[in-house]
């Protein structure tokens, strides 16, 4: 396939796209800064661009299969760029013709699974609920634009992304978060998503992603 990546820089993005070229995809990664991926490949075409310009997108989304976008902030100074971007996106792909979107979101943003522990229910949730809630403001805006559009989305909620390697030991809830997950790593989850973009029964749906 010919996959979009934004945010291919990122912790996650990174995963995404060399789990996608080994797979044997060809990808055309967005970024900022070109120095700041290190990923070489003959399938990889490395582009920067403003992501929040729709029509600066464009030929980046023509002719491709799908998109998928690991754009999020680092912290709550940076909140306002993944609904920034995603319209845009969104925008772009409408335009040229694109359907298939995949998009990073979070766990807190959801709803809280039938099965949670107490203590994250009670305690942890609303802690990190109070400490991120520009970031995840910001999603639940993105996640809005996303599920507005006539576009075959997936939103995918990880908790919270440790570095660890690949284990391909998680698990996945369609239109749900993940019971008794605290954590999963960046590279399972690339893993997960990848695995979305041809699964029809992800389309339109979020998509809780957990070890």
């Amino acid at each position: 396939m010919r996959l979009t990546v934004f945010g291919a820089s990122g912790g996650t993005g990174v995963h995404v796209v060399r789990q996608a070229l080994d797979a044997g995809h060809r990808v055309t990664a967005v970024v900022r800064d070109p120095v700041a991926l290190t990923v070489r490949h003959e399938a990889l075409e490395v582009r920067v661009a403003d992501v929040t310009d729709s029509r600066a997108l464009r030929p980046l989304l023509t002719g491709r299969e799908a998109a998928i976008s690991a754009l999020g902030a680092r912290g709550n100074a940076g909140a306002g760029i993944a609904s920034t971007a995603t319209r845009a996106i969104v925008e772009a792909a409408q335009d040229c013709g694109m359907r298939r979107f995949l998009a990073v979101s979070a766990a807190p943003v959801g709803p809280v699974p039938k099965g949670e522990s107490l203590l994250i229910r009670a305690v942890i949730l609303p802690l990190v609920s109070r400490l991120f809630q520009p970031q995840y403001d910001d999603l639940a805006v993105m996640e809005n634009l996303i599920q507005d559009s006539v576009l075959d989305w997936t939103i995918v909620r990880p908790p919270r992304l440790l570095d660890r390697p690949l284990s391909r030991e998680y698990r996945r809830a369609v239109g749900g978060n993940v019971p008794k997950s605290p954590s999963v790593s960046r590279a399972d989850l690339a893993h997960a998503v990848l695995a979305m973009v041809e699964d029809p029964a992800t389309v339109r749906q979020s998509v809780g992603v957990g070890r």
